[in-house]
């Protein structure tokens, strides 16, 4: 047991792979990576810069020395320049012709433009899982008549299927915005102290052709087609924005769904996954707790407040940079993705693991179809004969007493039972009950269902890859 705070993203919630993404080491290997990349585009480009210097670059560029790296930094309240010290220990023939022209934000910018654009692609890649797992359970229960709610009040029948593709519908919309944003990553580039590439013309002899193809030749290195075409120092702290503003957006589909998840659950018609060992309640031994949905409430609410740090920090940039973002981003950013990361994995164990209770949610059915039943029942009294206004008064004074039993006494909806046995009607009970066929009243919700993942979802989950991972939550 440590003795030290622990992030719990760490040790409850992210995955691995997310947790590696904004690891120390990953951010240190892709610093070396870009400073191999501006060596070999300064080379390309007519510096003097050899291949025996690049390639002694290459052979220590996931070999870094911390232990110097961390002496340096004590010494020089500097973490780029230990980083340039400590690789120019290891790499003694490049050690001049390392960072050359650069300034701080050359790595730390660009690889964090790096970072996040390959954990967004991690975030579309769990998405499109989630699509996938609850487009199954939308198929499946397509036909499958349930009570719909406006206002958490009893409205007209759904079914467990088209309710399935509201969900579904939130997480395509995100997908689309965070394909979007996927596709319009760039990288800050080779911009300089203040943007204006001022140290690479220098270098290039005023040569303003070679600096603009400097930046678009670092970029393709690191697998990127575009840069940004202006920039102060840093890349505009919109970005940072934009990238929070997706993660939001999936962490709003994420809670919607939870907030339905625990109300269906309390009302046990659907269930999350329930292990064979779990406690519900250390007091009442009885519980089943919707202990996972209720967990991507609460990470999804953090994510959603998190998307403000971006936002007040792009909001109070001063001129071409200013400090006060550094201490925020590094917190804010790498949160929001492992958040995010964590309620995605919740989301499939949960999608995958769906239990449907078919006999609760008949009996809910039953027990309010009638009141719904009765314009329906009042067209075929009055096709063998009966005044639709007097039967209309009819009902309506029936409806009111059989909700006076429900209400007041208790009592099952006894408003069939109570039309049979009124002879203005004309109608038994046995054809009353066939009125009261559920699946007459779910419209066409199980023709959405098959219009809807054929034509929105399957592309999507088709085109996405794998959509199948495996997921283990760690408690």
């Amino acid at each position: 047991m440590k003795n030290t705070y622990e992030s719990p993203f760490n040790s409850r919630y992210a995955s691995s792979e997310m947790q590696e993404l904004f690891s120390p080491d990953m951010k240190f290997k892709t610093w070396r990576r870009l400073w191999i990349a501006l060596a070999q585009a300064e080379k390309e480009l007519g510096l003097e810069i050899t291949k025996e210097q690049i390639d002694e670059l290459e052979r220590y560029k996931d070999d870094i020395n911390y232990d110097v790296a961390q002496i340096k930094e004590k010494e020089f309240r500097h973490d780029v320049m230990a980083h340039i010290h400590a690789y120019g220990e290891q790499c003694p023939n490049a050690r001049g012709i390392i960072h050359l022209g650069a300034t701080s934000c050359y790595v730390g910018d660009n690889t964090d433009i790096i970072i996040m654009t390959e954990a967004l692609k991690l975030v579309r890649k769990k998405l499109v899982n989630v699509i996938s797992k609850l487009s199954s359970f939308a198929l499946k229960y397509k036909a499958m008549p349930c009570l719909g709610f406006t206002h958490y009040q009893p409205a007209q029948l759904v079914t467990v299927g088209k309710r399935a593709c509201l969900w579904i519908q939130d997480l395509i919309i995100d997908l689309s915005d965070l394909d979007f944003l996927i596709t319009n990553m760039m990288l800050l580039g080779s911009k300089g102290t203040t943007g204006t590439q001022a140290s690479f013309l220098s270098l290039f002899d005023g040569d303003h052709e070679k600096v603009k193809k400097l930046d678009l030749l670092i970029a393709e290195k690191m697998g990127f087609s575009s840069v940004f075409p202006v920039s102060g120092q840093t890349y505009t702290r919109k970005l940072d924005s934009r990238v929070m503003n997706v993660l939001s957006g999936i962490a709003q589909s994420a809670y919607k769904f939870s907030n339905d998840m625990r109300l269906l659950q309390s009302m046990k018609e659907v269930e999350e996954p329930f292990e064979k060992s779990q406690i519900g309640s250390s007091a009442m031994a009885y519980k089943r707790n919707p202990m996972r949905s209720e967990r991507i409430s609460a990470l999804a609410r953090y994510v959603i407040v998190d998307a403000l740090n971006p936002a007040i920090t792009a909001s109070t940039q001063w001129f071409e940079r200013s400090l006060d973002d550094s201490a925020n981003k590094r917190i804010s950013i790498p949160e929001g993705f492992l958040a995010v990361d964590a309620i995605l994995n919740i989301y499939m164990n949960v999608a995958d693991g769906l239990v449907v209770y078919p006999k609760v949610i008949e009996k809910h059915i039953l027990d309010e179809l009638p009141f719904m039943a009765t314009e329906n029942i009042l067209m075929e009294a009055v096709k063998r004969g009966g005044d639709r206004q007097e039967l209309h008064e009819k009902i309506r004074l029936h409806s009111m007493e059989a909700a006076k039993k429900v209400k007041e006494e208790g009592m099952k909806n006894d408003l069939i039972e109570r039309i049979a046995a009124d002879n203005s009607f004309g109608l038994n009970i046995e054809e009353l009950m066939t009125v009261l066929k559920p699946e007459n009243y779910i419209g066409r919700s199980s023709q959405q269902v098959d219009e809807f993942i054929n034509t929105h979802v399957m592309p999507v989950v088709e085109k996405g890859g794998d959509s199948d991972i495996k997921v283990e939550l760690k408690v």
